[in-house]
């Protein structure tokens, strides 16, 4: 039998990261670790806090009646009212327990925020580069992404954003700080983007939907991601563990709605209802309790700001680009001027220097490569000479 032509399709594309990934273990198989430079997937090194084993380890022996069993799809009610001060600090709103939902992850939580708004054909609205899973999960509900250039900045157009609205724009997805660019949109990017979607909505009827995936809001270095469910009403917040914890393979996170957002327990209703039948049912119970308790826990954040300084002078030696990374912990670099803007090309050269970054054109953004940080110092320091004669010899 023959799998899904879409799937098919997507296989054959698929995601560039996770090749880099198994290309990057195979090549450490031969070379060894230490000789192999891999900048190519987001998977933090850090572990978690201390305070995340303490009360991890708490719960798991207090194995408290029903501590394992189903709930509120939704998630665990005190659960959720914990998550909901936290998110009202952040975005400059009082939430209850009822804004909140509790979603597998960041991934799952978009996935069921678009579930639970896209009529087939609806159009996302997203500013490129960006994290190229984003289609998939539009594509997953019968939506249309609808890609739109930033600024030379990064930062969003918001007269090219204004431009791409139509009856049929659904949402608009921004992710700051940002993969792969590390940029953090400014108050006032965000204050015009709200005002674009409010005249719109004014003027069609259709206000869309902000959605905001924010799982590097703790991972910022000069300044702090502003707040969205203050600035539009219509906005849903998407944020995870992985990152602000070190938990990315524990796939916990949440969804957070505006306190003002139009039709609130039919939009709750939905993403309850969407987390139920994409086949999570509920976020991992014991997570659920244990993030709960570390609202104020985070990774030490100075040391990814120590490896972009090493970074960064390893790519200022070897005379390469890049923008300014703002948060995340991602560095993306200007392909140099001899490799005429193709970045597989270039990608392609590294990898013979044992160098593995991911080629910008994966997020849309072709003429670039991201290079995560999120390794060992040593790594980021051992490779300054394999850069310097890679770019010798392009």
């Amino acid at each position: 039998m023959a799998i899904a032509r879409h799937i098919q399709n997507s296989l054959s594309s698929s995601s560039a990261i996770r090749k880099l990934f198994e290309e990057g273990a195979a090549l450490k198989k031969q070379y060894g670790a230490d000789k192999v430079f891999d900048f190519s997937i987001g998977n933090p090194d850090i572990e978690p806090p201390p305070a995340f084993h303490e009360v991890f380890l708490r719960l798991a022996q207090e194995d408290a009646k029903g501590s394992h069993g189903y709930m509120p799809n939704a998630g665990f009610p005190d659960v959720r009212e914990k998550i909901a001060r936290k998110a009202g600090r952040e975005h400059n709103v009082v939430l209850d327990g009822d804004h909140v939902v509790m979603a597998v992850g960041a991934a799952g939580g978009l996935n069921a925020v678009f579930k639970a708004i896209l009529n087939p054909g609806d159009e996302v609205i997203v500013p490129t580069p960006y994290f190229m899973e984003y289609r998939a999960y539009v594509s997953n509900h019968n939506g249309v992404l609808v890609e739109v250039p930033t600024m030379d900045d990064f930062n969003l157009d918001i007269d090219a954003i204004r431009a791409k609205l139509t009856p049929n724009t659904a949402a608009i997805l921004i992710n700051s700080p940002h993969n792969p660019t590390g940029r953090i949109y400014p108050p006032q990017t965000i204050a015009a983007l709200a005002a674009a979607l409010t005249d719109h909505g004014a003027t069609c009827g259709r206000f869309p939907y902000l959605v905001a995936d924010e799982p590097y809001r703790e991972i910022a270095y000069s300044m702090v991601a502003p707040p969205i469910l203050s600035a539009y009403s219509e906005s849903l917040v998407v944020s995870s563990y992985s990152k602000s914890l070190s938990l990315p393979g524990e796939r916990i996170g949440y969804i957070a709605a505006s306190p003002t957002i139009s039709g609130k327990n039919d939009v709750m209703d939905a993403l309850t209802y969407a987390t139920r039948i994409l086949g999570f049912v509920n976020a991992p119970a014991l997570m659920q309790r244990i993030v709960a308790e570390l609202t104020e826990a985070r990774v030490d954040v100075a040391v990814y700001a120590r490896r972009r300084d090493a970074f960064k002078r390893t790519l200022d030696d070897a005379g390469l680009a890049y923008a300014e990374p703002e948060g995340a912990f991602y560095l993306f670099v200007k392909t140099p001027d001899k490799a005429a803007g193709d970045d597989v090309k270039f990608s392609d050269h590294l990898k013979k220097h044992l160098i593995l970054g991911v080629p910008g054109s994966s997020f849309g953004k072709p003429g670039w490569i991201r290079f995560a940080y999120c390794v060992d110092e040593k790594i980021i320091r051992a490779a300054a000479g394999a850069f310097k004669k890679a770019m010798e010899t392009f």
